[in-house]
């Protein structure tokens, strides 16, 4: 209830946590961001301090008000010691590598003690999808910690809300604060696992033109092109005289498609067809082909290499259905 509520206000939810995302930089858990309550084991120690201190009145029991107060003592200082734990801890955040649709988006948090003490046991947890990991800070050293966030659409993906707990030392009191980054992860379409059409088939997968170069047998040697694919380079001769070089095959002549879009088959819907070429781009990058793109409203010229596979894909990544024709 409370936690729907704190969803409809976000200015509520805001003010409360003492924060407005997304936060940029790097996060400082300051002591007023620091919220601590007793655990469920805590509201027994508590209850068990009552009853010794209603015993000890009731029959004059000294020892049992030096157990009572002994144990009060070491609740308390418990208590300070779990808000220490998280207090003035300094967040920051990694990049995200880009995924499929389907996989999961690793964000990389790095928590950062500042403070000549260890911090142990404090659990990282995605919000929205319950992801959770539990790392220990060293004394003047940083911890990474790596969440797993599913990644069910396209697109870009916000980290979202992050809490961090503790509960350090004794296990009585239960110390959290929220955070949430500016940190997003580019989320690809789920590609199809279809093969690349036949070349008589270019009427669905595009216009099809025959090259010189080929992919049987080894024809030479040629300066290096960022476009190039890390396979093809020769590394070997790279080594020996320091320049760049990229091996040339000849042979069966590699095909240069275009992926269109118009050309699909009418009966796919728009996400259908950005997986089908999100496959096909796959799969001409591992034919070693020279392939380009056309999505209404943008085109990438025809090319080769990781460079060229990871424009296609953030291209469909990111393409907007009212652009379709």
């Amino acid at each position: 209830m409370i936690a729907g509520l704190l969803e409809r206000r976000p200015r509520l939810a805001n003010w409360l946590w003492g924060f407005t995302p997304p936060e940029r930089g790097t996060v400082v858990l300051v002591h007023r961001r620091v919220y601590i309550v007793p655990t469920r084991l805590g509201a027994f120690f508590g209850a068990t301090i009552l009853v010794l201190v209603v015993g000890s009145i009731n029959y004059s029991l000294s020892l049992g008000f030096a157990l009572a107060f002994l144990l009060a003592g070491m609740g308390l200082a418990g208590m300070v010691h779990t808000a220490r734990n998280l207090a003035r801890t300094a967040v920051s955040v990694g990049r995200a590598h880009p995924v499929f649709a389907g996989e999961a988006a690793q964000f990389r948090l790095f928590l950062d003690g500042r403070s000549p003490f260890d911090r142990p046991s404090i659990l990282a947890r995605h919000v929205a999808s319950g992801t959770q990991l539990v790392c220990d800070v060293p004394a003047g050293g940083i911890a990474e910690v790596v969440l797993g966030v599913p990644a069910k659409r396209r697109g870009w993906m916000p980290i979202g809300r992050v809490m961090l707990e503790t509960r350090f030392p004794l296990g009585l009191f239960r110390a959290w604060s929220y955070i949430e980054p500016e940190a997003r992860c580019l989320v690809y379409p789920r590609p199809d696992r279809s093969p690349l059409p036949a070349s008589s088939a270019s009427e669905r997968a595009g216009s099809t033109r025959v090259q010189a170069a080929g992919n049987e047998d080894f024809a030479g040697l040629r300066a290096y092109q960022r476009s190039d694919s890390p396979r093809h380079i020769a590394w070997k001769a790279a080594a020996r005289t320091g320049e760049m070089l990229t091996k040339q095959f000849s042979g069966e002549a590699a095909q240069e498609l275009w992926l269109d879009w118009a050309l699909l088959p009418p009966g796919l819907d728009a996400e259908a067809r950005l997986s089908r070429l999100a496959g096909w781009a796959l799969a001409a990058e591992r034919a070693g082909a020279t392939y380009g793109l056309r999505l209404p409203g943008n085109e990438i010229v025809p090319g080769r290499g990781d460079a060229h596979l990871a424009a296609c894909l953030e291209a469909l990544a990111l393409y907007e259905h009212g652009k379709a024709a």
